[in-house]
């Protein structure tokens, strides 16, 4: 029997296969008990490692290169998730709180270090090791609505400088121990980290932009690109004796801009969080020993407690003197320190990369005591930080809504106030134009009504188009039949425009993939509006790959809006819009659905889901400002604004729509925490909705 589970844990095809199963089951269950679900994970590796069911081996090659890659690849995506744009808004003071959370703890770590008899080499990588964060409380700010607040978007900025000082004296500390330390040998490896990360940060930007332009969109090759830049840097460090974390993480920062927010940045972090980063996490779990853990906190548990504690007070008195220089107030002191408690990427890869280091003589940079205290902060950070980030953000003031067009000022930002009359004042000089994609004769009919609606109300004209679908060959047998299909679904089209007395300009195009078609066409008619019919493709090859309706979002230089009509538009008069916060997207959705509440003679509800502990004071001044965007509008549509506080706002959403016809969702792509998936509330209610829906994107959302 154990010569079988010897054989089991030895075989690659195997462990890969007992890692998936994993990965898909664990996470959610531990989510469902609210916990992290990399604690799941790391649990799993326990379970089937050593000290379990043997059915995963440590030491094997298979198992050490899924680690190692989920390693690099969770460094990469932490450097790739960084808003650079958000940081160079708040450049100096993200400096200087970065300056404070990175040396504070640097220096209490290293002293408990010392206070352990441990020497100075071990003891400010100890300290190093606390003073980078993971920002595992995003998800929270933004769904409150506070992630403008300036003391949130400061601490996000931080993150850049924590991350790279933290590696930058793993990279050091790694040198010294691996040989005799000499003033040269520090200076000479300070000068090629120097280098490198030039070459990486400059050189990899500047290589990247070239490749994305001279491909366009040929997405597959610019995400291979991508991986081929990470696994490259990863490498280099190694080269130059550095950590190769280092250089994934410094080549996320030289991509970020390069990738933006767009569909090869999504499949990145998609097969990032879906398989690699995972696969980390149960290298981890596997690592442990566990009866050396339970020694640990018997035998050890000052110095564990020593580390816990140093890390939460540091982290407390550098957002207490951040606040006092930068005029903050408390809450949003304290939410400052709640993002920055958690110790979950940089940190478990760096401890993982210092203990994994020995020199001459085999002794670690850091030994199993403290490894395993930092898995033991790395448990309590990662529940705390969130929690009270909760508690905390929620009594930060709702910051004031901006919009990245330019504005006279120069800061790139103008207010609410300000960009309303303008929105107002920005008619188009030619006529509201509709591009209505025809594929399914099912749909089509109320794919046009809706259009013709909206077009007529606006005294403009519908595009029907149908994408006649041909790579090279005009000549080949099947286009014509695809030309024949089209031309029977714009002549029924034609016919059911002129039923709603609209202006039809029936289109055929000829292309090798469809959402190009359909945008290009869009940008030759200088369409004011997309409308599509919604597709049920949402598996794991449009997960990884993206579908049509991805593709448009992405590529179309006007808004699209996805429809899945249960009945005829001219039925559809109760109008649900859910809105999470005041932005210039929310702005924009509430302009269609009252321009479609308009030219259908609708009523309009405005659902706000806020949290439970959001004050009173707050609840009323959010009403108060959504009803002046209400009020300013072009269309005098009377709309019912409804706020409810609830933990679940899925649930309230979905019990609400209910007594709806329609309800409006805003498109937005997923976002990633620590390398971990976040739940898609879109996702989650068209999946349960069980009336009409729209969904509506503006370009690149």
């Amino acid at each position: 029997m154990m010569n079988n589970l010897a054989t089991i844990a030895n075989n690659p095809l195997v462990s890969f296969t007992i890692l998936l199963m994993v990965i898909l089951i664990l996470p959610p269950i531990f989510e469902k008990l609210r916990l992290p679900g990399l604690v799941g994970l790391l649990f799993a590796g326990v379970i089937l490692g050593q000290d379990g069911l043997h059915f995963l081996d440590p030491k094997s090659e298979s198992i050490k290169l899924f680690s190692d890659i989920g390693k690099i690849y969770l460094m990469f995506v932490a450097g790739l998730e960084i808003d650079m744009a958000e940081f160079r808004k708040t450049k100096d003071r993200s400096l200087g709180f970065g300056i404070m959370t990175f040396c504070l703890p640097i220096i209490l770590g290293s002293l408990t270090g010392k206070l352990f008899g441990f020497g100075w080499n071990t003891s400010i990588l100890i300290g190093s090791l606390l003073a980078s964060h993971t920002l595992l409380g995003f998800p929270i700010v933004q769904r409150l609505g506070v992630v403008k607040n300036q003391a949130v978007m400061v601490t996000i900025g931080a993150t850049i400088f924590t991350d790279i000082a933290a590696l930058l004296v793993l990279a050091i500390c790694v040198s010294i121990h691996g040989g005799e330390f000499s003033v040269t040998s520090l200076i000479i490896q300070l000068l090629a980290l120097a280098i490198y990360a030039t070459a990486i940060l400059f050189g990899l930007y500047w290589l990247g932009k070239e490749y994305f332009r001279r491909t366009g969109d040929e997405e597959s090759n610019q995400f291979l690109f991508v991986l081929l830049a990470v696994f490259l840097a990863a490498v280099g460090a190694q080269a130059i004796n550095v950590d190769k974390i280092v250089g994934a993480f410094l080549a996320g920062l030289a991509v970020n801009d390069v990738v933006g927010n767009g569909p090869v940045k999504e499949k990145v972090e998609f097969v990032g969080g879906t398989l690699f980063i995972p696969f980390f996490f149960v290298g981890m779990g596997l690592l442990l020993d566990i009866p050396a853990f339970v020694k640990t906190i018997q035998f050890q548990l000052p110095l564990v407690l020593s580390i816990v504690g140093g890390l939460i007070f540091a982290k407390f008195l550098a957002a207490s003197i951040t606040k006092l220089i930068y005029r903050y107030s408390w809450f949003e002191a304290l939410t400052m320190w709640s993002l920055s408690l958690p110790q979950v990427a940089a940190t478990l890869a760096a401890a993982l990369a210092a203990y994994e280091v020995q020199n001459a003589i085999g002794e670690r940079l850091i030994n199993e005591a403290v490894f395993n205290s930092i898995i033991v902060l790395m448990l309590i950070t990662s529940i705390l930080g969130p929690v009270l980030t909760g508690q905390f953000a929620a009594k930060l003031p709702l910051p004031k809504t901006t919009n990245t067009k330019e504005s006279e000022s120069g800061t790139g930002e103008i207010s609410l106030d300000e960009w309303l009359p303008q929105l107002q004042s920005e008619k188009p000089l030619s006529s509201f134009t509709v591009v209505i994609p025809i594929y399914n004769p099912r749909t089509q009919r109320d794919l046009i009504e809706m259009g013709a609606l909206l077009a007529h109300h606006e005294s403009g004209f519908i595009v029907p188009v149908s994408i006649a679908s041909a790579h090279v060959h005009m000549d080949d047998p099947q286009l014509n039949h695809n030309l024949q299909r089209s031309q029977k679904l714009l002549k029924r089209a034609t016919e059911i425009s002129q039923q709603f007395e609209v202006e039809a300009e029936p289109t055929i195009r000829i292309d090798d993939d469809i959402a190009r078609g359909i945008s290009r066409t869009a940008r030759e008619k200088d369409a004011n509006l997309i409308i599509m019919g919604w597709s049920e493709n949402t598996g794991l090859r449009a997960r990884l790959f993206g579908n049509v309706i991805d593709s448009v979002f992405w590529s179309s230089h006007c808004p699209v809006a996805v429809m899945r009509l249960l009945d005829q538009p001219m039925n559809l008069r109760r109008l649900l819009v859910p809105v999470k916060n005041i932005s210039a997207a929310t702005i924009d959705i509430l302009q269609f659905s009252q321009l479609f509440a308009d030219a259908n003679d609708c009523t309009v509800t405005l659902l706000h889901v806020c949290d439970r502990l959001t004050p009173r004071e707050q609840i009323n001044l959010f009403k108060d400002e959504l009803m002046d965007v209400v009020n300013q509008s072009e269309f005098r549509v009377k709309c019912k604004i409804k706020i409810i506080a609830h933990d679940d706002v899925a649930k309230v959403i979905m019990r609400a729509s209910s007594a709806f016809d329609l309800v409006i969702l805003h498109s937005f792509r997923r976002r990633t925490a620590g390398g971990l998936r976040v739940s898609d509330l879109t996702t989650e209610l068209i999946k349960k909705l069980t009336c009409s829906f729209v969904l509506f994107g503006e370009p690149n959302s």
